[in-house]
């Protein structure tokens, strides 16, 4: 190389700032509130945001849910909130590189800790639980993005961001988790979304449920019978991910949607920690992508369940679910953005 060359490289070396006059200003706010805290040291958060114990202070509020009492089969998603935690350590940086969405910059958000039960025993008093933590959530006006958990969570977390108006959903899972009561309790994994219907804070007629496969298929004649849009898998292989985002689009409309994703929409290669693996699923990437076509839509909340860590010693799924967490709080932090604008 020669020397005129070499010094060009040297001094485009020396440049501190970036190219984004945002990040500029993100990363001098970190240095004056000494917020510059390395990956491996300190306390683990979700998404690596700033804890908080006040409601007063957030737009959006990430809260996990270690439940898992409603699993049919194998237990371990209690263990999820914290797992994700963990793995969100290692995330840099503030800003999307697609959509270039800095969400710190478009509302204030953190993590606001863990539901906390009085009960490690009984379901329906956890169920009640939940609700009665995520009215106090949405009585302060904020905007909950949650980490669970089994699927039993999000009928409890419906009620109360579905009270005032039904909310639409774009639900991403192997199962449609519409079935009826199963061994003596409606409130089990497998029917959250029929119980919120029901309650009528769920509107069937905007919700698609997008990745569904697998033997359970018998359980979910309510999805059908409600109005509600089913993708199975071989259909959204068939019309292609723009296609599906469009519809998606078009099934939610303008009204106020929330986003739900089971880390077993995607297959068990990428996630083996669920408690319901089902082969032949998504790739992480396409999920990134879903979720990326929601943007510009009213969103009202979201979440990330079934991360079960006995079965992944990798983390993974956890790492998966952690990601995912991400893409959701971009395209609701963007959504809060412009409804303040």
């Amino acid at each position: 190389m020669n020397s005129t060359k070499l010094e060009k490289l040297r001094k485009l070396a020396e440049k501190i700032d970036f190219n984004d006059s945002r990040l500029n200003q993100h990363y001098r706010e970190m240095e004056e509130t000494s917020a510059n805290i390395k990956p491996y040291a300190g306390y683990s958060t979700l998404l690596r945001a700033p804890q908080h114990t006040s409601l007063k202070e957030l737009e959006i509020a990430l809260i996990g849910v270690p439940f898992d009492f409603g699993v049919t089969n194998r237990p371990g998603a209690r263990f999820g909130p914290q797992q994700i935690r963990e793995v969100s350590s290692m995330a840099e940086g503030p800003m999307h590189h697609e959509s270039k969405i800095i969400p710190s910059q478009l509302c204030r958000f953190g993590d606001y800790g863990d539901v906390n039960f009085e009960s490690t025993y009984n379901l329906d008093q956890g169920i009640e639980e939940i609700e009665a933590y995520y009215h106090k959530v949405i009585d302060a006006g904020v905007i909950p993005i949650s980490a669970g958990g089994d699927h039993s969570i999000t009928y409890p977390i419906l009620k109360a961001v579905g009270r005032e108006n039904s909310v639409g959903l774009i639900h991403i899972d192997a199962h449609a988790d519409t079935g009826g009561p199963f061994n003596g309790s409606k409130f089990h994994h497998g029917g959250p979304f029929r119980n919120a219907a029901l309650a009528g804070v769920l509107d069937p007629e905007r919700t698609i449920q997008i990745g569904i496969r697998g033997r359970a298929e018998p359980h979910w004649d309510f999805s059908y019978d409600s109005g509600m849009r089913v993708v199975h898998i071989e259909e959204f292989y068939q019309m292609g991910l723009e296609k599906v985002i469009e519809e998606a689009r078009q099934v939610v409309g303008d009204g106020p949607t929330y986003i739900s994703f089971d880390v077993d929409g995607i297959d068990p290669a990428f996630t083996p920690g669920t408690g319901t693996p089902e082969v032949g699923g998504l790739t992480p990437r396409e999920v990134q992508q879903l979720i990326r076509g929601m943007r510009g839509l009213n969103l009202v909340g979201g979440d990330v369940v079934e991360v079960a860590p006995p079965y992944d010693p990798s983390g993974n799924t956890a790492l998966v679910a952690a990601t995912m967490m991400w893409e959701i709080l971009c395209v609701i932090a963007d959504s809060v953005a412009n409804k303040s604008n």
